[in-house]
């Protein structure tokens, strides 16, 4: 029985207008002229409910503990992620066709479209679960599928050190970087854990504080008892109705935040964001793209050039605004570990730059930077408590 077997029997039981059942399969595989067998009935069966309930055959593996990312791509690879980097599994698809339907389907489900006109797509589930697809008419080899699990909870920084990611002592300048209301950002690459250490750090704040969190696509769910949670929205089919990272930033200022968040800054909103942080909105915080925290005033520059902001005058926002990044990367082991800490300082040509206050290569001990002291004294800590343990 092949795949376009399969569809025909799909047309039938949808023109019947009732839940379908077994002997119905039964009778619709009789009618495309195939020998039916018990053991054929059966097959159909389960194809037909995997391909219509849940994730398919990605189904049993959305339900593996620590699971943060399934990825598709094409019939022929299936990899996860639970936190100690991608590993292969023995789920396989018979063909693109149905690794194309099943996110066809995901993307219908929340209303949005995926098709040869538009072949990618980028959706919340109902779920939390964070969708993105490519079809095989431009991706190679075939009908790409990646999946962003929810945590179950969200881990603390009392988590990060219990699991060896970070050593007390970084855990130390990290509470006490919440603890001062000063602005900073976590820099990283994809998967890294920017969001998940974010999530931990919020949840430091007092319950007394009001968060008010804009996001491109909801991923934070800090344990804290005052938090608004705001979310983009894209066009509909007729180009309508997107709400922007920039509308939600100028309506989040109206919300009397004591911390603005950024889930990800990733685009014009920064010049808001730039502007809340110089007016009176201490505290705020979010997480960038970028490679080490040396690279982040240029990755900033870039994003803020898309808002129509200077190169000069980026700069001059910035050092008034931002103070602290923090780099977090995935160690050789897996592991998520915050690997450096900088403070950020303004040359004598007025840019800014990133030096380093704190540097980590295993999670387990830390060095000192030029920068430690100010940081230190910024942050109100003993300049001599962080020696390399």
């Amino acid at each position: 029985m092949t795949e376009h077997d399969l569809e025909m029997v799909r047309v039938r039981l949808a023109g019947l207008g009732r839940t379908w059942t077994p002997r119905d399969v039964a009778d619709a595989l009789r009618a495309l002229g195939l020998v039916v067998s018990d053991a054929m009935v059966l097959y159909a069966v389960e194809a037909l409910r995997r391909g219509s309930i849940g994730a398919g055959r990605l189904q049993p593996l959305l339900s593996i503990e620590g699971l943060t990312d399934v990825l598709v791509n094409g019939p022929d690879q299936v990899f996860i992620d639970r936190g100690h980097g991608l590993e292969d599994t023995q789920v396989r698809f018979e063909s693109d066709a149905e690794v194309r339907q099943l996110a066809t389907r995901l993307a219908a489900s929340v209303g949005r479209r995926l098709d040869d006109a538009c072949p990618f797509v980028d959706a919340r589930l109902a779920d939390g679960t964070r969708l993105h697809a490519v079809l095989a008419t431009i991706a190679d080899p075939g009908t790409c599928l990646s999946l962003r699990v929810p945590a179950r909870r969200s881990f603390s920084l009392d988590d990060w050190v219990a699991n060896g990611s970070i050593c007390t002592q970084m855990a130390e300048v990290l509470q006490a970087l919440v603890a001062s209301k000063v602005a900073f950002l976590i820099s990283g690459g994809t998967g890294s854990g920017k969001t998940t250490l974010l999530a931990g750090l919020l949840g430091l704040m007092p319950a007394a504080q009001r968060l008010v969190i804009v996001e491109d696509s909801r991923e934070l769910a800090p344990d804290h008892p005052h938090c608004v949670r705001m979310e983009c929205r894209q066009a509909n089919s007729e180009g309508a109705g997107m709400i922007t990272m920039t509308d939600l930033v100028r309506q989040a200022l109206r919300m009397r935040p004591d911390r603005l968040v950024l889930g990800e800054v990733r685009g014009a909103e920064l010049c808001d964001l730039l502007t809340a942080l110089n007016t009176g909105h201490e505290g705020g915080c979010g997480t960038v793209h970028a490679n080490s925290v040396a690279d982040v005033p240029a990755r900033l520059e870039a994003l803020a050039a898309l808002g129509g902001l200077g190169r000069e005058a980026c700069h001059a926002q910035v050092a008034s605004a931002l103070r602290v990044v923090v780099q977090v990367s995935r160690l050789a082991d897996g592991r998520r570990s915050v690997t450096q800490v900088g403070l950020a300082q303004r040359s004598s040509s007025g840019h800014v730059y990133i030096e380093m206050a704190l540097a980590s290569t295993d999670g387990r001990s830390v060095r000192q930077g030029p920068a430690w002291g100010q940081l230190a004294e910024l942050l109100d800590i003993a300049a001599g408590t962080q020696e390399a343990s």
